[in-house]
């Protein structure tokens, strides 16, 4: 009988493990072993550009290229993972309660915003986790122009200023300007608990978000957070009332709960301890990879963090591993010391930086130039030719 690797996931993790796991079976000449995708979509959705307008056209599909690489799809939604019966409840597309059993599973369900139970927020708030939760948004801001003119109604509050905070916020003025006008009075407000503009950021790079928003007007609420939103607006902790018909909520992003279902050690994020070749620690038979994955990505102390960036390069070393463990062949430890930022900063440009400390090196219209290039042609899947996906899946092409 044929040896069957599940990758449950067709986000970066999921998608790259696919393509690096037939990679290896190929260059070894296997092809008696099948390797599977489950996952509701067979489709990419691009998540690290959900902050933007037009999010219904954020997702490459993948059917095509999963056939020309000889990777199998299951259209559904995992639900329970067996471990000692190597077995994945899955409900399918008509809803009915599917099974699919494995000889090695890979796990790369990726992360999701944990609302908290601040009252208001799962009723009021928008987020841009998901592709459908950024059409809600989008499709809401367009819906403001059908009604009269209000302070509220231009007044956009984002909830958190780290990665995606920062990015939807400083997005905001033009897209609200789209809608009403360019001439247009709105405003934007990010509610931070730190007590500097940027200051989850780091030092290095506070300096260009700080520029970023004074000159787009985006505001910062500091020291403060939301507790309490409603259809008119939030209420801070010190009391402060501030009125808007849109409130974004980004912060809290936890790894799929379905680690929850693997008896191993998980991190404070979900996230499941994984060794150099990713597989879980005390499960010969599972790996985890993207961000449901706490990997060391040096040597050094630190480790992947939850972005396409990691993911991408986490899902080459899970597929070239776990298929290495089957063909007997030496495996690729995970390293990924080489780490960079990319902040898109609206109608100001974007800001790139080098290491962990992010060190900036290009602003503005050079930062942009790159964003815009990552965006729109290194994260997306590669064409739907075998040799070229295998190509592109090489563990060993540094991601950044």
């Amino acid at each position: 009988m044929k040896q069957h690797i599940l990758v449950i996931g067709a986000g970066f993790g999921g998608l790259w493990t696919a393509l690096s796991a037939t990679r290896l079976f190929d260059l070894h000449g296997q092809r008696e072993i099948a390797v599977t995708v489950l996952a509701p979509q067979a489709e990419l959705r691009v998540r690290p550009r959900f902050y933007e307008p037009n999010a219904h056209q954020l997702a490459a599909p993948l059917g095509e290229l999963f056939d020309a690489v000889g990777v199998d799809f299951i259209k559904g939604a995992a639900q329970t993972i067996d471990v000692p019966q190597k077995q994945v409840g899955y409900r399918d597309a008509n809803g009915a309660l599917q099974t699919c059993n494995y000889d090695k599973l890979v796990l790369a369900t990726g992360s999701g915003l944990a609302l908290p139970n601040t009252p208001g927020v799962a009723e009021h708030a928008f987020n841009v986790d998901q592709i459908e939760q950024a059409v809600r948004l989008e499709n809401h801001l367009k819906s403001l122009a059908e009604r009269p003119y209000s302070r509220a109604r231009n007044t956009v509050v984002v909830a958190g200023g780290g990665f995606t905070g920062i990015e939807t916020a400083t997005e905001m003025p033009a897209r609200l300007r789209a809608i009403f006008g360019e001439q247009a009075d709105i405003e934007v407000i990010i509610v931070d608990r730190g007590d500097k503009v940027g200051g989850s950021m780091g030092a290095q790079i506070a300096g260009s978000i700080a520029e970023a928003s004074e000159e787009q007007g985006v505001r910062w609420q500091l020291n403060s957070s939301v507790v309490a939103v409603d259809e008119q607006g939030v209420t801070l902790a010190d009391g402060q009332r501030i009125d808007a018909s849109t409130v974004v909520w980004t912060t809290g992003v936890r790894a799929s709960s379905l680690t929850e279902q693997i008896p191993a050690e998980r991190d404070h994020l979900g996230r499941l301890h994984v060794d150099a070749h990713l597989q879980v620690l005390g499960q010969p038979d599972i790996f985890a990879t993207g961000d449901v994955a706490y990997a060391a990505s040096d040597d050094i102390g630190n480790h992947a963090l939850m972005t396409c960036q990691h993911a991408i390069s986490l899902g080459r070393h899970a597929g070239n591993n776990v298929a290495a463990q089957i063909l007997g062949v030496e495996p690729m430890p995970y390293s990924q010391p080489k780490y960079v930022t990319c902040l898109d900063l609206g109608a100001w440009g974007a800001v790139y930086t080098e290491g962990w400390d992010r060190q900036v090196k290009l602003v503005r219209e050079e930062g942009k130039a790159l964003k815009t290039q990552i965006n729109t042609q290194w994260i997306y899947p590669p064409a739907a030719n075998r040799e070229a996906a295998w190509a592109a899946a090489d563990p060993l092409i540094p991601v950044a």
